[in-house]
């Protein structure tokens, strides 16, 4: 036979297999440009470009056809003026209202799906599902009674939490030591059992070594109570331990199990047999069914951003395998690391759950939100000076704040202007107006609001009163300006030159050059004609 003989049914089975690779193609080109762009955690809608693409997808998602977009409209009508009642009726009514929607306050949930759905099939269900998450929450911020803090809204980012639930054993929720009811969401762990019913939820405490054993057993005896099952971590002493560095901490005086400071040894064996145990209940209930992974667990760590996740992992696996920063949301992917044969760790970017326990500056004041989003700098300020005495904002900052005035209460802590103007006063912060730069002050050039919240371990009582008059406030805020040289003026130029001349770039001038005016003709009783000196060299007559 010849080279140009083929066979027909050859060429059709080689013409299927490359129509199925193709086929296989697009879908993978078609999920990866969803998912190539870098994920980035979104707390706030303010871009017209987004508030466009979400009303784009809510026509395409939410069609005439759906009788389910008709519930979930929100109400414009519904909210109640509350403008006539005192503060504490309104604090008041606003507990009430979150008793009331405190189950309305949910995470997204992942909607059902299976191995047959196509990725177009369950990218638009899973949109589906979080728009309606939106909308409901949405419907919340409409109610003028509730205070509904930022939350993420990229759905990328919940993607990330849906996978390590449905991946996980057990699910460790991190927590900061100084205020762990505030990073613990109980709806989260009320989905990992509705995922799993075996599935359990591990509160791990980080920075634990900041508390005194008094302060840890106060909160040991309240998660007993609540039936919460929790560990006290620190990932800086584990971390320092492997490094052989000599960590710092306060007095350890734990002698039983409930308030003692695991290691990473201990924390590993313990988190391996809370799983495990997971896992055999879980074979115990289907014993029919051969599961092979009754050998090996996972486990997952979740949480708010700047808890400490990723120091936690990186100190339990013992090396840095996860970025470690200061700024919130350096975690953009859920990443699985294996410590053994036995076990695994996953952890998932840090999200910030809905909230209403506490403000968009609390957050910022906490570090879960990044200071380049803050817009009020006063607002975020204020909050740090409510809660940190001011003997030691004086210490840490080497300021003096301004006493308060005879007509205010001693005990009340400093205004976020006083604060300011004083940080202002003593790094020299002067903007091009001649005005303290309370902007620079408050990002702060060296420290930030989260480094001022950590440096306090007491809280201030409340002021209470009705308040000094805003005048009065004014007129002590302008002094202060004056005694400390920040006033307008002759005294705002004076200020200015001296942080001009404190500055290393411009201590090096230029100097002036002399101008040398000896050519000008000199009024020496001449008639003002140029005179001209002719000098005779002299004849070489020799020797």
């Amino acid at each position: 036979m010849g080279k140009k003989d083929k066979s027909g049914l050859g060429r059709a089975l080689v013409k299927h297999q490359n129509h199925k690779i193709q086929e296989s193609k697009e879908k993978g080109q078609l999920y990866y440009k969803q998912h190539k762009k870098v994920l980035e955690s979104v707390t706030d809608v303010a871009d017209i470009d987004a508030v466009i693409q979400q009303a784009d997808e809510a026509v395409r998602l939410f069609s005439v056809d759906n009788p389910a977009a008709v519930n979930t409209l929100i109400d414009l009508e519904s909210g109640s003026s509350i403008s006539e009642l005192t503060p504490q009726e309104r604090r008041e009514n606003q507990k009430k209202e979150e008793a009331l929607h405190a189950s309305s306050l949910s995470v997204p949930r992942r909607p059902a799906w299976n191995a047959n759905m196509t990725v177009e099939e369950l990218d638009a269900n899973e949109k589906r599902a979080f728009l309606v998450w939106r909308r409901s929450l949405a419907r919340l911020e409409e109610n003028d009674s509730l205070v509904l803090t930022p939350f993420e809204k990229n759905l990328d980012i919940w993607r990330q939490l849906w996978r390590v639930l449905e991946r996980s054993d057990l699910l460790v929720m991190v927590v900061d030591a100084r205020d762990p009811l505030f990073y613990r969401c109980p709806d989260l762990e009320a989905y990992a059992r509705e995922i799993d019913e075996h599935k359990r939820t591990l509160l791990l405490i980080n920075k634990a070594d900041l508390l005194p054993y008094s302060v840890r057993l106060k909160w040991a005896e309240y998660f007993q109570l609540h039936g919460i099952l929790y560990l006290f971590w620190s990932a800086k002493a584990a971390t320092a331990e492997l490094e052989g560095k000599k960590h710092v901490s306060s007095s350890q005086e734990t002698v039983d199990d409930d308030t003692k400071i695991y290691g990473r040894e201990e924390l590993l064996s313990r988190l391996q047999s809370e799983a495990e145990e997971i896992v055999q209940m879980r074979s115990d209930l289907h014993q029919n069914s051969t599961d092979g992974k009754t050998g090996h667990v996972t486990v997952g760590f979740v949480g708010y951003p700047n808890v400490g996740k990723s120091s936690t992992i990186n100190a339990l696996v013992g090396a840095k395998r996860t970025g470690v920063t200061s700024t919130p949301g350096k975690t953009k992917h859920f990443q699985t690391l294996i410590i053994t044969e036995k076990l695994t760790l996953c952890d998932c970017p840090g999200l910030v759950f809905p909230s209403f326990t506490s403000s968009r500056y609390e957050m910022i004041a906490s570090g879960v939100l990044p200071i380049h989003r803050m817009t009020e700098h006063r607002e975020a300020v204020q909050v740090v000076a409510d809660h940190v005495p001011r003997y030691v904002i004086e210490g840490i900052y080497n300021i003096k704040l301004p006493k308060p005035k005879p007509y205010e209460p001693e005990n009340r802590p400093p205004f976020a202007a006083e604060l300011l103007r004083s940080y202002c006063a003593s790094r020299g912060y002067v903007a091009s107006s001649g005005l303290p730069d309370e902007t620079k002050a408050a990002r702060g050039s060296d420290e930030s609001e989260s480094d001022e919240s950590d440096s306090g371990d007491g809280m201030t009582e409340d002021a209470g009163g009705s308040g000094p008059r805003l005048d009065d406030v004014m007129d002590d805020l302008k002094s202060f300006d004056m005694a400390n040289g920040l006033g307008p003026g002759k005294v705002a130029n004076g200020a200015r030159k001296k942080v001009a001349s404190g500055a290393s770039y411009k201590q090096h001038k230029k100097p002036q050059r002399k101008k040398d005016r000896a050519w000008r003709v000199k009024d020496d009783g001449s008639d003002g004609m140029s005179v001209v000196r002719v000098y005779q060299k002299s004849a070489n007559v020799g020797p």
